[in-house]
């Protein structure tokens, strides 16, 4: 018998002791009453959230054109969304434990209003980071939410099917977001992607206020309110540092974005160790069924976020489609999301949520290795549908039990701890990812076109300006090739070539990522038996100190 944090030796030996005499029967289901319509509420709630994440990047081509912006800016313009949401998340969803989620669901749902308007008609790309990162504290304080209520709503075998649809419609709503995006810019502007959510987000203002139930299983201790600063500076800080790590004569920012992520860190985990009522309980974070699928979470969501970031560029820089093309391409990886969504609550209740996981995570794999090996100059369509259905099937897997495995495995006052792990998964692990690989993009796409303008027989006519527009991003390159007709073709073939040494380098990192996320869940998730008897004991000692 393993023993793992705080108290799971001694849950799995109470529950096997009751076990030995008696049959093992299922938690009751409960669901609220109109459960139908609540759960619709907060499905769309998410679904603004899900959809805002994803539409920017198939505008950004067009987005580099207008504001003729370097790679980094767009990277951090994907990325502002998340970095709203994943520097928030903890916080907001301490404060809708102690304040009210149902409040914290409507304040979110209409700041979206304005953080959408100001993102749609943004003058600088700068204006559009900060407007994209307002957007993500708005969702910040509705997202948690969402998953927070379920659990506190719902329970049982209701809960895990409310929790699949859930994750399953919600994930697919952000991959149908580039479908809607792509068509809206081939007759309107690039700003038209940020606004198309606002009927959304007003449907679903008016559900909340009118279905949604107030004060259910709130908490009346005190928030943490330095623990949760510290969360916000720690978050902010590492993945800016991702992001400015490949930006040349960046370097002593990066380094102070780094020291500040790191003292953070440090600050954070010592003041949740001391504080009486801690933001982030690090015992009940150190429960294994928690925390490895905490980690998994970040690892394949934070993939599913840098494929589609990549993914979307590649279609319309490399392949040359349309913005409709390129977002209709994603269509597979919806469609799977939903598919699997449902067979999956099925599998985990009779395989448990280990074999779920480690399913899901094959077909990333899978996804990853069609991308590295396929996705090339001239790749038809069968090959990009393969890639993005494969990486549907495995999201479509993994969602469900890995929601499921946070939200079960801590006591309903903490819900919002468990829901927030749930969205800071997601979150943090699509800024993590995006920036990631945004950066090898960035630092692939420069050194292919450097050894390129190295090896090049005119490279005496090429000036350090000229180059500089050229390493500085696929759009500057396409500039550049306009300016000098008698080369464009040649400055396009490159560009287009150094572009796929960037995104294969991402791929890779993908691949990798992917690997360690299956050695994790193989050697420390418990299989089938275990994971229900060290959920007992979690709740048998939940129960005897007051499900706090």
């Amino acid at each position: 018998m393993s023993l793992d944090s705080d108290g799971d030796a001694r849950g799995s030996t109470a529950a096997a002791a009751r076990g030995a005499a008696t049959v093992r029967v299922a938690p009751p289901s409960a669901a609220p009453g109109r459960a139908g319509l609540v759960l619709l509420t907060l499905i769309l709630a998410a679904g603004v959230a899900n959809i805002n994440l994803a539409v920017a990047n198939v505008a950004l081509p067009d987005i580099g054109k207008a504001f003729n912006a370097s790679q980094t800016a767009l990277d951090l313009v994907a990325v502002g969304y998340s970095l709203g949401l994943a520097t928030s998340v903890l916080y907001l969803g301490a404060l809708g434990d102690r304040y009210g989620r149902k409040l914290l669901l409507v304040v979110g749902m209409a700041l979206s209003v304005p953080a959408c308007l100001l993102a749609a008609y943004a003058p600088s790309a700068g204006v559009l980071v900060g407007a994209r990162v307002l957007g993500g504290l708005s969702a910040g304080m509705a997202y948690p939410t969402t998953l927070a209520l379920i659990t506190a709503l719902w329970s049982g075998v209701a809960r895990t099917r409310a929790i699949a649809l859930w994750a399953g419609i919600g994930s697919a709503m952000a991959a149908l977001g580039p479908v809607v995006s792509g068509a809206l810019l081939q007759h309107h502007w690039w700003g038209s992607v940020f606004v198309f959510t606002l009927p959304l987000a007003a449907v679903a203002l008016v559900m909340a206020l009118l279905y949604v139930p107030s004060h259910v299983n709130e908490s009346s201790n005190p928030v943490d309110n330095l623990g949760g600063i510290l969360s916000v500076v720690l978050v902010a800080a590492l993945i800016l540092a991702i992001n400015f790590a490949p930006v040349p004569n960046a370097g002593v920012l990066t380094l102070v974005l780094a020291a500040v992520a790191v003292v953070a860190t440090i600050a954070f985990v010592v003041r949740q160790r001391r504080a009486a009522n801690p933001l982030y309980d690090l015992h009940i974070a150190g429960r294994r069924i928690f925390w490895v699928a905490a980690l998994g979470g970040v690892i394949v969501f934070g993939s599913l976020m840098g494929a589609m970031f990549i993914g979307q560029q590649f279609m319309q820089n490399v392949l040359g489609y349309s913005t409709l093309d390129a977002g209709l391409a994603i269509l597979p990886a919806a469609v799977f999301m939903v598919l699997v969504a449902a067979p999956s609550a099925r599998l985990v209740h009779a395989r448990g949520s280990r074999f779920t996981l480690l399913a899901g995570y094959l077909f990333c794999l899978l996804s990853f290795l069609t991308m590295l090996l396929l996705w090339k100059q001239g790749t038809p369509y069968w090959q990009v549908g393969l890639g993005y259905g494969l990486l549907g099937v495995g999201i479509g897997l993994f969602g469900t039990p890995a929601s499921r495995s946070l939200t079960s495995s801590v006591p309903v006052r903490r819900v919002g701890m468990a829901s927030g792990t749930a969205d800071l998964q997601r979150d943090l692990g699509g800024a993590i990812m995006q920036s990631i690989f945004g950066a090898l993009l960035t630092a692939g796409y420069a050194a292919a076109v450097a050894s390129a303008v190295a090896g090049a027989p005119d490279k005496s006519q090429i000036t350090s300006s000229v180059q500089s527009q050229l390493e500085k991003s696929f759009s500057s390159a396409a500039d550049v090739a306009k300016e000098y007709p008698q080369y464009a073709g040649a400055i396009t073939a490159a560009a287009k070539s150094s572009f796929l040494q960037g995104a294969n380098w991402a791929y890779g990192a993908g691949i990798i990522a992917v690997v360690a996320g299956i050695v994790v869940v193989f050697f420390c998730f418990p299989r089938k038996d275990e994971e229900e008897e060290l959920l007992d004991g979690y709740q048998e000692r939940d129960a005897e100190s007051g499900g706090r």
